[in-house]
């Protein structure tokens, strides 16, 4: 298994190519008018159906059909889907045409690598902005999540976790930073629904990580504490779901090579 890269440098050591590369990616370029365009309107179908699951990993996006569908011509459709392909959600691949893109252990953790970075750095700069009420908020939420555990309802718990997390980089006042992290989210959500990502204890420890971040932020902690804190919380579950994905893979080989023995007669 190839070994995780380090994510434990601060962001001003992010190369400022790959801010601007994944943000020109997942924004449309300034001077459109995006919101009266059939090229948007068609983009929002695409990914809105994706979101939701109607368009699922490998689903054929045919152009006639869309088309014919949504009443929209063919040059949107094609404007849009490479749009899409670029954000990561579509692949385009010859003699096939366009498909929702499938993801696998590698999308995972490539976006739990650009999640850890983004979200570090917006949720110490959103941390001086937080107010009182935003804390005692947050920390109700991580009660709450407990609840969940206790409970045995894993639904809730995703959606409380994610609440929690976009409460703790809402004030950062960069909208570009924001959208990014908002899109990473919604990747590792997508990606979740179509494959089982798990790691025992995993979910308590990130509830006492919580915890934590909260006291930095509540104790006026300086921003690269904060932004290391932040970061180091999604790099250790991309850690403990990678290390627990890899024994199981190892414990399943070891049982297959394993002779089975013969029952005598």
């Amino acid at each position: 298994m190839r070994s995780l890269p380090d994510c434990s440098h601060t962001s001003a050591q992010i190369p400022q190519i790959l801010y601007d590369n994944v943000y020109e990616a997942a924004t449309p370029q300034e001077g459109t008018r995006v919101a009266d365009s059939k090229a948007e309107q068609s983009y929002r179908i695409v990914k809105e159906r994706i979101m939701d699951g109607t368009f699922g990993p490998g689903h054929r996006l045919v152009i006639d059909q869309l088309s014919r569908q949504f009443s929209i011509s063919s040059v949107p459709w094609r404007e849009s889907l490479r749009r899409l392909e670029a954000e990561g959600w579509v692949d385009i691949i010859r003699n096939v045409g366009a498909v929702v893109k499938t993801f696998d252990t590698d999308s995972w953790q490539q976006s739990m690598r650009l999640l850890a970075r983004l979200e570090g750095l917006a949720t110490a700069l959103s941390a001086t902005n937080l107010t009182a009420d935003d804390i005692a908020e947050a920390r109700e939420l991580n009660r709450d999540m407990r609840d969940a555990l206790a409970n045995f309802d894993p639904a809730r718990f995703g959606r409380l976790n994610r609440r929690f997390h976009e409460l703790l980089y809402s004030r950062c006042n960069d909208d570009r930073l924001h959208d990014l992290v908002d899109a990473e989210w919604t990747r590792i959500e997508l990606i979740r629904r179509s494959a089982f990502w798990y790691a025992p204890g995993r979910a308590l420890a990130s509830i006492s990580e919580h915890d934590a971040i909260l006291d930095l932020i509540e104790g006026a902690a300086d921003a690269e504490m904060i932004e290391t804190a932040a970061r180091r919380h999604e790099v250790n579950t991309l850690e403990a779901v990678t290390k627990y994905d890899a024994e199981a893979t190892e414990h399943d080989r070891s049982d297959a090579e394993r002779p089975t023995s013969r029952r005598r007669r």
